[in-house]
């Protein structure tokens, strides 16, 4: 399976402006920008749309989890932060941390916790950050 997004920019960094499409159009030329991005300016940014991937599929993955062990929550609520700082002074994503609560029906803590690590250790956003990033880049005319 794969999926796709595209990314469109142009000017420079800080007075230039992109879009995002999603394949399936659930983003449509949706804007981002330096300001959106690193300031208070309308639109998204690709930090805010990675905390969302992640709250997503973790939030998936521990449903689950919770199947597997005989259990159906009736909600989870996950948000994700994804944290951005200087690292050799380039702006570095340093961490994705996930703040879940659930109510689950028949679960114990133990039972809740378990599912939850084991969502951790399935969710594919989650092992995305232990894997290798590569690319293909061509110059066009």
């Amino acid at each position: 399976m794969k999926r796709t997004a595209s990314a469109h920019w142009t000017g420079d960094l800080k007075s230039g402006a992109g879009s995002l499409t999603t394949a399936t159009k659930t983003l449509s030329e949706t804007p981002y920008s330096f300001h959106s991005r690193f300031e208070e300016g309308a639109g998204t940014n690709p930090e805010e749309l990675l905390a969302a991937a992640h709250a997503g599929c973790f939030t998936m993955a521990l449903s689950l989890q919770l199947q597997l062990a005989g259990l159906k929550a009736d909600s989870l609520e996950t948000t994700c932060t994804i944290t951005m700082e200087p690292v050799d002074g380039a702006p570095t994503i340093t961490g994705s941390h996930l703040e879940l609560k659930g109510k689950v029906p028949g679960a114990t803590e133990e039972s809740f916790l378990a599912a939850a690590q084991g969502a951790e250790k399935g969710c594919p956003v989650s092992r995305l950050y232990k894997t290798a990033i590569t690319m293909n880049a061509t110059l066009i005319d």
